[in-house]
C-alpha cells in the first residue's frame, strides 16, 4: 500500500469515526427538531386556555418541537373537539397533549387515539385509561379550597360561618368541574353545619348565563350571603351582577380561575377571592411530558400543578402576582 493511499485509508477512518461520534452526541437535538406535538385545548378564545396554550408555546422553543396549538371556539363544541382530536392523530405526531371538553363524550375518542400515539392530559379527564400521562389540578381539592375560603369571607362579613349558599357550576358532564362541585360540597356538609346549601346550579358555559342566574339568585334568595362560581366564565357573569347591584358586601363569592375582569372585580371588592391554577404550567409541563414519553422515557401517571385561594390580602405576593399576571406572548 502506498504512502498517499494510507494516509486516505486513515483519514477516512477518522471521519468514520467522527461521525459516529457525533452522532451519539446529538440524537436528542435531531430528534426534537423532527417531533411534532398537537396541543389541543378546549376553547382558543378563553384567556385561561390561552395561558395553557403561551405555557405549551414556550416548551415548543425550547425544546425544538413543533407544536400545533388547536382547539374549538366554544368549550360546549364537544363534537368539534372529537374532530381535531382526530386530524391531529391523523398527522401521525409524536404524542398528542389534550384538556377533554366532556368527560364521557371523550372517553372512546381518547381511547382511539392512545392506539396510535401516546396522549397526554391536562386539565379535566376523560372516561379513558389510556392517557400516558395526566397533569392537573387537584379540583376535588379545589372545591375545598373554595368552601374554606368562602367561609372565611362570610365570616369576616358576619362574624359566624353560617347562612345560606349557592354553587353554580358551568356546565354538567365536564371532568374537572363535577370533581370542583364534589369538594365543595364534601367540604362544607363535613366541615361547615352552619351552611345551608341553598342553590345548585348548571349553566350553558356562556358568561351571560352566569349573570342572569345569579341576578335571579338575588330577587329569589334574599338571604343569600355566598356563592362558589366554579370557572373563569361563570365568576365573570356572576362578579358582574353583584357589581351592578352592589353586593359585594353583603354577598361573598369565591370564582375560579383568572382575567383581567375578576382580578379586576377582586382589587374592588366585587368578589371575595378567587382559586388560581397553575395553567402556563400545565401547558409547558404537558408538551415536555409528551416528549420525553415519545422518546420512551417514564413519566409519572398523575402530577398535581397546584391551586391556590387569592384574597386583596394576599394578590401582591410574588409567587401570587406570577399566577394572576402570566407571560402570554
Amino acid at each position: 500500500m502506498s504512502i498517499a493511499r494510507s494516509l486516505i485509508s486513515r483519514r477516512s477512518l477518522a471521519g468514520l469515526a467522527g461521525a459516529a461520534i457525533l452522532a451519539t452526541m446529538m440524537p436528542a437535538a435531531s430528534y426534537a427538531q423532527d417531533v411534532t406535538i398537537p396541543i389541543i385545548v378546549k376553547d382558543t378564545t378563553s384567556f385561561y386556555w390561552q395561558i395553557v396554550l403561551a405555557g405549551a408555546r414556550q416548551a415548543g422553543k425550547d425544546l425544538g418541537v413543533n407544536v400545533p396549538e388547536l382547539g374549538a371556539q366554544s368549550e360546549s363544541d364537544i363534537n368539534g373537539q372529537i374532530t381535531i382530536l382526530e386530524n391531529a392523530v391523523a398527522g401521525s405526531p409524536a404524542a398528542v397533549v389534550i384538556s377533554p371538553t366532556e368527560f364521557k363524550a371523550l372517553g372512546k375518542p381518547v381511547d382511539e387515539a392512545a392506539k396510535s400515539v401516546p396522549v397526554i392530559g391536562i386539565d379535566s379527564g376523560a372516561d379513558s385509561k389510556a392517557f400516558t400521562s395526566f397533569l392537573t389540578t387537584d379540583n376535588v381539592q379545589g372545591g375545598r379550597i373554595a368552601a374554606d375560603g368562602l367561609v372565611a369571607a362570610i365570616k369576616e362579613a358576619t362574624g359566624k360561618e353560617e347562612g345560606e349558599v349557592a354553587i353554580i357550576t358551568s356546565l354538567p358532564g365536564v371532568g374537572s368541574l363535577d370533581q370542583r362541585r364534589e369538594g365543595f360540597l364534601d367540604q362544607m356538609k363535613t366541615k361547615y353545619p352552619g351552611i345551608t346549601i341553598v342553590v345548585d346550579k348548571y349553566a350553558d358555559g356562556q358568561a351571560t348565563t352566569g349573570l342572569n342566574i345569579m341576578t335571579d339568585l338575588i330577587t329569589a334568595n334574599p338571604n343569600l350571603v355566598g356563592v362558589f362560581a366554579s370557572n373563569l366564565i361563570m365568576a365573570q357573569g356572576v362578579g358582574q351582577a353583584i357589581a351592578e347591584n352592589k353586593l359585594g358586601d353583603k354577598i361573598k363569592v369565591i370564582g375560579f380561575d383568572s382575567d383581567d375582569k375578576t382580578v379586576g372585580f377582586l382589587k374592588e371588592g366585587v368578589l371575595a377571592g378567587l382559586v388560581v391554577q397553575d395553567p402556563y404550567r400545565m401547558g409547558y409541563d404537558g408538551v415536555k411530558t409528551a416528549l420525553a414519553v415519545s422518546k420512551g422515557e417514564k413519566v409519572e401517571a398523575n402530577v398535581d400543578t397546584g391551586a391556590n385561594l387569592v384574597t386583596q390580602a394576599n394578590m401582591a405576593d410574588p409567587k401570587i402576582d406570577a399566577l394572576l399576571n402570566p407571560k402570554v406572548n
